[in-house]
């Protein structure tokens, strides 16, 4: 790869992961607005950026640092919040991108598993919360589904036609189909209404 190109991608790698953290910490503020980015019951509406992870690579550093930074924020926030908060959408936006040749629904599930597994040991024993572990995991998990789940869904089939223009040489999303692209003729004209038989 010659070093123009090496350099482009390198630097389209920066600002897309730039991109993306900053758009987390704006949706994730959003959701604060309205009581919903952290707790027991949460719908970080951010999460659903998660399935950005199936485009580019770059959402990988993206997503993680845009939750630092939003667990910063967060008034009375303990270390282990920025830590496990993080890792946990460490560990859903990798297995986003390792699991994007799968059928794109795919790709929510493991922010939801890795929040609703993670983020409820944080809540009850960084922050006191007394709610059974099972309960925080379900409602933790909800949450994601509303909110990586459905809303990540959402926004894959929003941009899937734009993203190779949108992620440029990083884009490494499904190879897409083209409208005017006819399926391929049955060589033995059995498909043929024309054809005697």
């Amino acid at each position: 790869m010659n070093t123009v190109k090496q350099n482009r991608r390198q630097i389209q790698f920066v600002l897309q992961g730039a991109v993306i953290a900053v758009l987390y910490v704006a949706l994730t503020e959003l959701s604060t607005l309205v009581g919903m980015s952290s707790g027991v019951i949460q719908v970080r509406i951010s999460e659903a950026l998660c399935v950005l992870a199936v485009f580019t690579p770059a959402a990988i550093p993206g997503l993680t640092l845009g939750c630092m930074i939003s667990n910063l924020l967060v008034p009375g926030v303990v270390w282990a919040d920025i830590v496990f908060g993080s890792f946990a959408t460490l560990i859903g936006a990798t297995l986003a991108y390792l699991f994007r040749r799968f059928p794109f629904w795919i790709a929510p599930i493991p922010t939801i598993l890795a929040n609703a597994l993670i983020v409820p040991f944080v809540l009850a024993y960084a922050y006191g919360v007394e709610d059974a572990i099972w309960f925080m995991m379900l409602t933790v998990g909800a949450g994601e589904v509303i909110a990586a789940g459905i809303l990540g869904i959402l926004l894959y089939l929003a941009i899937r036609r734009i993203a190779p223009k949108l992620f440029m040489d990083l884009y490494c999303g499904p190879e897409l189909k083209k409208k005017d692209e006819e399926p391929k003729a049955d060589s033995s004209g059995d498909n043929d209404p024309n054809s005697a038989g």
